[in-house]
């Protein structure tokens, strides 16, 4: 049976800490700041913890 490839739409948007848990963007970040206050902006910045049944999903897809 050959090697499982890792998605390549995954890769681009999650990883995977040291510790095992999956870290992903926040959303609602790309476009539209005029319509969007500063504070929402700044909370939206860094990263965020997938939550358990996905990050199930997410690391199969990644192979892990």
């Amino acid at each position: 049976m050959p090697k499982q490839k890792t998605h390549s739409g995954a890769k681009k948007r999650f990883k995977i800490t040291g510790s095992g848990k999956v870290m992903k963007a926040q959303a609602g970040k790309r476009h539209n700041f005029e319509h969007k206050s500063s504070r929402l902006t700044r909370r939206l910045t860094g990263d965020a913890q997938v939550a358990a049944p996905q990050a199930k999903h997410v690391k199969k897809l990644l192979g892990k």
